[in-house]
């Protein structure tokens, strides 16, 4: 079924789990992965064989409004659900990999159930269990990965703008971390926050040092 979102994603995947055995079938997506400060974060939902809840897309084809709309219909839906993070600080000490790997155990961990078959978005294995199967665009095209994505985007979008208030000129109730221009602005007039990647990259683009905006960290996090 198309909608003003585009398709919407299937359960044939998870049929198809359910069907050769498998009763715990676990979708998985990321996000954060991409930004500039924050944690990254894991979601994973189990998802029930007998009820449906329509309108739910790749969060990265919703509104910030539609995902907040749909979520508390997302969590009550799943027969289980869990997001895990890795913080900034454990972005800069593992680095991204290791890191990913270290969120998708934490949120495999608080299901509180055993998985079976793990559907991961993407080409990369950064689960390990050894029951992954890897689905490419399944953000997009499996229904258990993508409600795993509007979990952990509310989830993370939440915490930025609650973080938000402790460092006023990176503006992350409206970037959430990730790379923009007055984000770009804010890092050159004032140097990273105390919840910056401080390892990454960009920090050596924009030319900037290990330095902290004692202003804009003065609450602390």
């Amino acid at each position: 079924m198309k909608g003003t979102y585009g398709p919407a994603p299937t359960l044939a995947l998870e049929r198809e789990a359910w069907e050769a055995g498998h009763d715990v079938v676990v979708g998985l997506d990321e996000v954060g992965r991409g930004a500039w400060a924050g944690p990254v974060m894991v979601g994973a939902a189990v998802l029930p064989r007998g009820r449906r809840v329509y309108g739910v897309r790749d969060s990265k084809r919703l509104t910030e409004r539609r995902r907040e709309e749909l979520f508390e219909r997302v969590a009550g839906w799943c027969r289980a659900w869990a997001v895990g993070a890795a913080s900034h600080a454990e972005c800069d000490e593992l680095g991204m990999a290791e890191a990913q790997r270290l969120a998708a155990a934490r949120a495999l961990s608080a299901l509180g159930l055993r998985p079976d078959v793990v559907l991961l978005d993407g080409k990369w294995d950064f689960v390990g269990t050894g029951n992954t199967v890897r689905v490419v665009g399944g953000d997009a095209t499996c229904l258990s990965i993508a409600a795993a994505s509007v979990l952990a985007k509310v989830t993370r979008d939440r915490h930025m703008r609650e973080v938000a208030g402790c460092y006023p000129p990176y503006e992350f109730q409206h970037n959430k971390g990730y790379p923009a221009w007055r984000h770009t602005l804010a890092l050159q007039a004032y140097g990273p926050s105390a919840i910056h990647r401080r390892s990454w990259v960009f920090m050596e683009r924009l030319g900037l040092g290990p330095r902290v905006h004692r202003e804009a960290d003065r609450h602390g996090y």
